[in-house]
């Protein structure tokens, strides 16, 4: 596997940025990694980080390098600071960097799969909510998605107190329907493979459940798990490779070989 950091430019943000790439890599002497060959470019996901969080965090804290390695997956982690992914009001474009721009600088620096059939998104938390607006939002773009413990109601976060933030500098005390993931979802547009799991004891397990019955009830794609645990990334790690797995079942895989090392 190869890790690499990038620290570039971003015309959309005006700012110097910062994201993380996971390469796979077929190696014939290094013991203890299973790693697959393709054929072609890797397959690309896009895995967003949560509120706390930077470009560092799944690295740090997941074996996302291990896991991505033995599926012969690429892997793009960006920093978006507390921004919830979002245009925003009084700062930022961090959805237009994400949706627009950070795809452009990967084709540029990395030979990864340009496929909808090989591209996914995925993220935790804030970045679950994040994953999931980019792929209702561009269905076309994205084989599948998947949302780890995804803060899914932005609407509610807002009247939670202390989101002073999120009311004042990202939504200006509005959340528009292009940013509401209900809204999204009941569009009619067309929907993606999702991919939901939450901890029953995290306290966003009850707007995950009622963002899963949102999506059955217009007939999406979905699975679920849910899984005893609270907001930690114990649980992250190991859903993971569930994630990593369900996602790739939903691409075009069948030009990969594997070769366990």
């Amino acid at each position: 596997m190869a890790v690499a950091t990038i620290n570039c430019f971003s015309d959309v943000l005006e700012v110097g940025v910062t994201f993380t790439v996971v390469l796979p890599q077929v190696t014939q002497a290094q013991v203890g990694v299973e790693s697959v060959e393709r054929v072609g470019d890797p397959p690309v996901l896009y895995l967003l980080h949560g509120l706390s969080d930077d470009h560092s965090a799944w690295t740090r804290y997941t074996s996302v390098e291990r896991y991505a390695d033995a599926r012969g997956l690429a892997v793009v982690m960006p920093a978006v600071s507390r921004s919830f992914y979002a245009d925003e009001a009084g700062g930022h474009r961090y959805w237009t960097f994400v949706s627009e721009e950070l795809p452009q600088l990967v084709r540029t620096f990395f030979r990864v799969s340009t496929d909808p059939a090989q591209t996914f998104v995925a993220g935790l938390s804030m970045g679950g909510y994040g994953a999931l607006r980019l792929a209702l939002t561009y269905p076309e773009r994205y084989a599948a998605v998947a949302s780890l413990s995804g803060a899914v109601d932005v609407r509610a976060l807002m009247r939670e107190p202390g989101r002073a933030r999120l009311n004042e500098v990202i939504f200006a005390g509005e959340v528009p329907p292009e940013a509401d993931l209900f809204s999204l979802v009941r569009s009619g547009r067309s929907l993606p493979p999702m991919w939901i799991g939450c901890g029953t004891e995290d306290i966003l397990y009850p707007m995950v459940r009622d963002f899963e019955a949102a999506a059955q009830g217009v007939g999406a794609d979905v699975t679920t798990l849910y899984e005893p645990g609270d907001h930690v990334w114990e649980l992250w790690d190991a859903q993971l490779p569930v994630v990593l797995d369900f996602l790739l079942s939903h691409g075009d895989s069948a030009r990969s070989s594997v070769a366990a090392r």
